[in-house]
């Protein structure tokens, strides 16, 4: 399929004119520039937002928490309870549901100016762009490279997301669909409009989307494994790091296995996750007594080095293909990623050391 050029209506914003009194929140107010008020702080003027159709259903509350990044929800729910928040000039509730052409009325909000961050150069937007693997006017399916995360935060100041909207500074919408490990590498889906966004998340909440991944795991995996069903609980290190453990307690999860590959001490498996729980295929596999190779929170320290010995230097996890339906169109897609030169550099290696063995 034939990528395609971005389009797109972006929303309006009209800037009141300057009043000589107070905005009573009927309507009328004062203009909409920024000034700052204190250190660190800027506040917004009053500004009204027609909406867009791509908005159209969107809950008033989710609605102003994209149009005021980095505004505490808490502050968003006391504007609208003060009835500082109109929708066609009359008072909302934070449920609102609102509609395509309603004009929305955002009062001026103290903020905190966000300190200016690194912004992803040239060459890892160059590298991220070559990584699409499909693009239409709803969605885009990229390839992504082991060693970035989907999203900056905990420490970077950029992800996947973020360098594509660098990349791409015209484009008024780009979302995440879901999301993989920053050591993971592979097909991860980008809505570029809420409306394909909300469907593909409920495609996904439905499991009408076929994931696949390939894992190198540790040994020889028994053929007789074909399913891990075990319930998994995420839990929090003394150093706060998030890890995952089979407990009880936790979400039901099952992962589908099959057979690819055998080598020397390692197996290649296809792993199908029926659910989507956070870092689930690698800790089915742990527990099986099989971690994935390259894995340093859940493979041993013993494993890991002899690991290390082949030349592996990546989480061996890589999400290899993607089934799902179109939006809009409801055409029936399959996207294959193929593996980067690290994954297929360890393969080429085993299945040498394998030949040489003979």
């Amino acid at each position: 399929m034939s990528r395609k050029p971005m389009t797109g209506k972006s929303a309006k914003v009209r800037a009141r004119k300057p009043a000589s009194r107070q905005d009573n929140g009927a309507g009328t107010g004062a203009a909409s520039r920024s000034q700052a008020v204190g250190p660190d702080k800027v506040q917004q003027g009053v500004v009204w937002v027609t909406v867009d159709e791509d908005n159209h259903g969107q809950r008033l509350d989710n609605f102003l928490l994209a149009q005021l990044r980095g505004v505490p929800r808490s502050i968003i729910y006391r504007i609208v309870r003060k009835g500082e928040v109109r929708v066609n000039k009359g008072r909302v509730r934070p449920d609102t549901r609102i509609a395509t052409g309603d004009q929305v009325r955002i009062p001026p909000v103290v903020r905190k100016e966000k300190a200016p961050q690194a912004a992803p150069g040239s060459r890892v937007q160059s590298v991220v762009e070559a990584a699409v693997v499909f693009e239409n006017d709803q969605m885009l399916v990229v390839n992504k490279p082991s060693g970035i995360a989907v999203h900056g935060g905990s420490g970077l100041s950029f992800g996947l997301i973020e360098v594509l909207r660098a990349a791409r500074p015209e484009a008024r919408f780009l979302e995440l669909v879901h999301r993989l490990d920053r050591d993971t590498s592979g097909l991860v889906m980008i809505a570029k409009k809420r409306s394909a966004l909300r469907y593909l998340q409920d495609e996904l909440r439905q499991r009408r989307v076929r994931k696949q991944y390939h894992a190198l795991v540790a040994g020889s995996w028994p053929e007789r494994v074909g399913r891990v069903e075990e319930p998994l609980l995420r839990y929090e290190m003394p150093n706060g790091e998030r890890r995952v453990r089979v407990d009880k307690a936790g979400k039901a999860s099952v992962t589908l296995f099959r057979c690819l590959a055998r080598y020397s001490g390692y197996t290649l498996v296809e792993a199908s996750p029926v659910t989507g729980r956070t870092h689930q295929i690698r800790v089915h596999s742990a527990c099986t007594g099989h971690p994935i190779a390259g894995d340093d929170k859940y493979m041993d320290d013993v494993s890991l080095k002899a690991f290390r010995s082949v030349g592996g230097q990546r989480l061996m996890l890589h999400a290899r293909a993607l089934e799902f339906t179109l939006p809009v169109s409801g055409e029936a897609v399959r996207f294959e990623a193929p593996y980067d030169d690290a994954f297929s550099q360890v393969l080429s290696r085993l299945e040498v050391r394998a030949t040489g063995a003979r």
